[in-house]
């Protein structure tokens, strides 16, 4: 499918949200409609699973008007129908290769079909499936996926009749719309993220809890996909691990697989607060083909770090990461602990103030960085100026040399704030005995209600592609970019305020008093050469002459 193509089958789901939500929160129906367009992944994911499986025995070949009149609507519901003894077994295999089990009345054919007859079970067999899927996948993999889609929330409707109904109008729409596009598990991925952007763009500030948007998510995937030590040297061949501590929906994480590729990454680690996006970021791997195997997401909070894994205190067994990206709420407030001074996170760099979290989301990923790894992180710019803890912890990364490259992007690029904010690319081991400072502040393209970075495409400026470069050979440019010493950043306090180091503005001509005197006088004399010969003429002609 071509982007074009992609782009269509998106717009034609989102003009099917549009109408259908009504008055409900959009949110709330962006929580149904992606997982009904999960499930018809795994659905068809599963039957093609299944007709391997099965191979000759798999009816494929029964027309459908004659499953119909048996009563099955797919070719698995009249494999059960004729092997009742073997479904069990059948299912323990699949259960094994597919780590999941749907049964053939959960499928989405089925449930597209009950809810275009208007069935009055379609509820009760999406609540049935749903819990079927979660505790029937292998290592309880899927457990708890749908936790968070309500089928018997009143937003549906105030009676079971009422919310069968409008269920039964969601999906039939969907299956509608769905109809003329091909449903590969790519191109349902892209469906889902650009649904996912476009829910974002409607939910204003409580965006920036889930989603990033895709041009700056662009910038830090294709700067950790370098290679971490040498950036010149192009794109790293492979990357063990990657972390997102912060994930939402996935987003990031998933941008930086596309750029490295399907096998380019051994494993896929990340940490969601949220319960409803931490399912959102767990579906979102699955709709792009990451394997339950090839990813982890924890539910859970980043600054307490409940996750166990992260947790270990042996050097030798503590989980180290090649790349880190993150984009965290913006100068979040906290409550840290006494404990916490003692954290090995933030034991050696002192904690972040109760009112900006922002070094401390720092902090956390740093920790887990690997020698050679790369680290980008989307911050405010508060985090670049202000004193306090902040600037003594500031200050000891730069004197660490653990402070690659500052960049700083224009405002209105987020959904969730208009100020603009900076990207901060860490190190362990860097090589350059200085800070690379890149102003792109005043490059980008305006919108209405968001400002965007062009990607080269179709004729756009490639900003992003400017910025990526600058970043990869450390090239300076008036007005844009800087390799600054830091004998200067300590004379500066250790104030990275990127104005100081790059200004954007235009410094004003000087002007030579003494050249422009000159020209004046010049002037002023042949305004009198030609005024004492215009007079002359005027008095031949018995005319006033001029003053």
């Amino acid at each position: 499918m071509t982007e074009q193509e992609h782009k269509k089958m998106g717009d034609t789901l989102w003009k099917i949200a549009d109408q259908l939500r009504g008055a409900m929160n959009a949110d709330d129906f962006r929580d149904y409609m992606l997982a009904f367009l999960f499930l018809r992944y795994l659905s068809d994911n599963y039957e093609t699973a299944a007709a391997k499986e099965l191979g000759s025995d798999y009816p494929v070949d029964v027309p459908e008007d004659v499953r119909r009149k048996l009563g099955a609507n797919s070719p698995l519901a009249l494999w059960y129908q004729d092997n009742p003894a073997d479904t069990e077994d059948f299912e323990r295999l699949m259960r094994r290769r597919v780590h999941y089990v749907i049964r053939p009345e959960h499928l989405w054919s089925n449930i597209a079909e009950m809810a275009r007859v208007q069935s009055n079970e379609l509820l009760s067999t999406l609540q049935t499936g749903m819990k079927y899927i979660e505790e029937q996948s292998f290592e309880s993999t899927f457990g708890g996926l749908f936790s968070e889609i309500n089928l018997s929330s009143e937003k549906l409707g105030k009676t079971y009749s009422d919310r069968n109904a409008a269920l039964c109008k969601i999906i039939v729409e969907i299956a509608n719309g769905l109809k003329s596009f091909s449903t590969d598990s790519d191109t349902l991925g892209d469906a889902y993220e650009y649904l996912i952007g476009q829910f974002a763009a409607g939910s204003g500030k409580k965006a920036g809890e889930f989603y990033t948007p895709q041009f700056v998510s662009d910038i830090l995937s294709q700067i950790v996909s370098l290679d971490g030590q040498e950036p010149s040297t192009g794109k790293r061949k492979h990357i063990d691990k990657i972390m997102d501590f912060a994930c939402g929906s996935g987003s990031l994480l998933l941008n930086v697989r596309h750029r490295m590729g399907a096998h380019g990454i051994g494993k896929i680690y990340g940490q969601e607060k949220n319960i409803t996006t931490y399912n959102l970021a767990r579906m979102n791997m699955l709709l792009h083909g990451v394997k339950d195997t090839e990813f982890e997401i924890f539910h859970g909070d980043t600054l307490t770090n409940d996750w166990e894994m992260l947790r270990e205190l042996n050097p030798a067994k503590m989980p180290r990461f090649d790349a880190v990206v993150a984009n965290p709420p913006f100068s979040y407030r906290w409550t840290p602990t006494d404990a916490m001074a003692d954290d090995v996170r933030f034991k050696n760099y002192g904690l972040a103030p109760k009112s900006a979290a922002d070094f401390a989301f720092l902090l956390h990923g740093f920790h887990y960085l690997k020698d050679d790894g790369v680290m980008a992180i989307i911050l405010p710019h508060g985090v670049l100026f202000r004193g306090g803890a902040e600037a003594r912890i500031r200050t000891k990364l730069l004197k660490d040399g653990h402070v690659d490259t500052v960049i700083g992007l224009p405002a209105n690029l987020f959904y969730s704030t208009g100020i603009p904010v900076c990207i901060l690319v860490l190190k362990r081991c860097k090589k350059p005995d200085d800070v690379l400072f890149i102003n792109a502040a005043e490059h980008f393209v305006r919108g209405k209600r968001q400002n965007f970075l062009g990607d080269g495409t179709v004729g756009k400026p490639d900003h992003i592609g400017k910025i990526v470069s600058t970043y990869q050979h450390r090239t300076e440019e008036p007005r844009y970019s800087r390799r600054v010493p830091m004998t200067e950043i300590e004379e500066n306090d250790f104030n990275l305020n990127i104005s100081r180091y790059v200004s954007t503005a235009t410094a004003e001509e000087e002007i030579d008093l003494a050249a422009v005197h000159t020209r004046l006088t010049a002037l002023n004399q042949k305004i009198a050469a030609a005024t004492k010969e215009h007079n002359a003429f005027l008095q031949e002609l018995g005319l006033s002459p001029l003053p």
